[in-house]
């Protein structure tokens, strides 16, 4: 193609296209759209036909689309809900990173990998791609079980556990730790956090109205929401957390607020972003990690630890809601996607881990990400009839 005008819409038609053929493809055999939308992406990408490769294009819009995601599942949940089940899911949270971490750092010390090696690979384990879990739980019509409330507010504070963990190992990886910059760092995200969580919902509650009786422009109360949901995703960044945590902490304030002509323009908006996303997961499949039979071998180890590890710190931190909601829980935590690959980047541009051991973590990621649909698929199934809990935070 010589023509550089038509590189980004050709780009955005191979991608868009193909995810949706292979979303359909997998729905109509009874499987998970997303996970149709990964397979495209790893069809088209590097590893196999070669048509699309990550760019930067490609890159913001896969960020666009998991900031409206989130956007999107934050309107669709209530800030008490989730604040109603705060001890549960901190619970969750800190179990679900401990016992990745030090399992990732125990397989990789057993296979004698240098020490930062191992802890690089334990912080690839910590932390869950809010993203992704929540698209799987929204598309599912399960927002409103217990085991999902915990699921998504375990995720955000895990994000948050995740920052100061990988602050930790860069500092640890550069030869100098520089103890006040990441005590600063974890204050203002858990409170970046905490205070929109608690008090969002009521400070949107009151302004939006004053705003909207004000506002000439039709679409006024959408116009807001947008500028709301940049607007936190800069200061979510600026306070050391994930944009995307800031993303849906904005459609949490938002949830009380908003009519459902908001909700439809974010569902469409949505349509058309998160399908980047997803193929962006599978555009980094590398099938160079299967040459090696040690490589495999320590590929298939770590996705187990990767499943396992979550299943039992997470699930295990939600013990009080019973077997049922424990399992759904543990697999729900389970995707590392975007999360567990941003990890290993930061670590193969640091050069503390090998090319074999990035392909291993970038295999992990994309793995736990394409096999967790199924797995929730299966735990939701089973019927939660324990008693719900009653405890709430504040």
């Amino acid at each position: 193609m010589h023509d550089s005008s038509l590189s980004l819409p050709f780009a955005m038609l191979i991608v868009f296209g193909s995810a949706k053929l292979m979303a359909e493809i997998f729905e109509r055999l009874h499987m998970p759209g997303i996970v149709g939308e990964i397979v495209a992406g790893a069809l088209i990408g590097p590893s196999m036909l070669g048509w699309i490769t990550p760019n930067d294009t490609l890159r913001a819009l896969s960020d666009l689309g998991v900031m409206f995601l989130l956007f999107g599942v934050g309107m669709e949940v209530k800030a008490s809900e989730l604040m109603g089940v705060g001890k549960v899911a901190l619970l969750v949270a800190f179990s679900g990173v401990i016992v990745p971490f030090f399992a990732g750092w125990g397989i990789l010390t057993a296979w004698g990998a240098p020490r930062i090696e191992g802890i690089f690979v334990g912080a690839s384990m910590v932390a869950t791609s809010v993203g992704i879990t929540a698209i799987l739980l929204s598309a599912r019509g399960v927002l409103d079980e217990i085991a999902s409330k915990v699921i998504l507010a375990a995720a955000v504070v895990d994000d948050v556990l995740g920052l100061i963990v990988l602050a930790i190992v860069t500092s640890i990886a550069s030869g100098h730790t520089n103890v006040w910059g990441i005590a600063l760092t974890a204050v203002l995200a858990s409170l970046f956090t905490l205070i929109l969580a608690k008090w969002g919902s009521t400070a949107i509650s009151r302004t939006l109205p004053h705003f909207q009786s004000r506002a000439a422009a039709q679409e006024a109360q959408f116009q807001f929401s947008v500028v709301l949901l940049f607007g936190l995703a800069v200061l979510a960044l600026y306070t050391g957390v994930a944009a995307i945590v800031g993303a849906f902490l904005a459609g949490l304030a938002l949830s009380d607020a908003v009519d459902m002509r908001v909700r439809d323009l974010t569902r469409g908006v949505n349509e058309l972003l998160v399908p980047f996303f997803f193929v962006g997961i599978g555009l980094h499949f590398d099938f160079s990690v299967f040459k090696s039979g040690s490589t495999i071998l320590l590929a298939f180890v770590i996705l187990i630890a990767a499943v396992v590890t979550k299943l039992i710190g997470c699930g295990g931190g939600a013990w009080s809601l019973g077997t049922a909601n424990m399992m759904k829980v543990g697999l729900g935590m389970v995707p590392r996607g975007e999360v567990g690959m941003v990890v290993a980047q930061i670590g193969l541009t640091m050069a503390v881990i090998s090319s074999q051991v990035y392909s291993v973590v970038m295999f992990m990621a994309i793995v736990t990400t394409i096999i967790t649909p199924v797995l929730l698929k299966i735990a939701y199934r089973v019927p939660a009839t324990e008693p719900l809990p009653t405890s709430r935070i504040g």
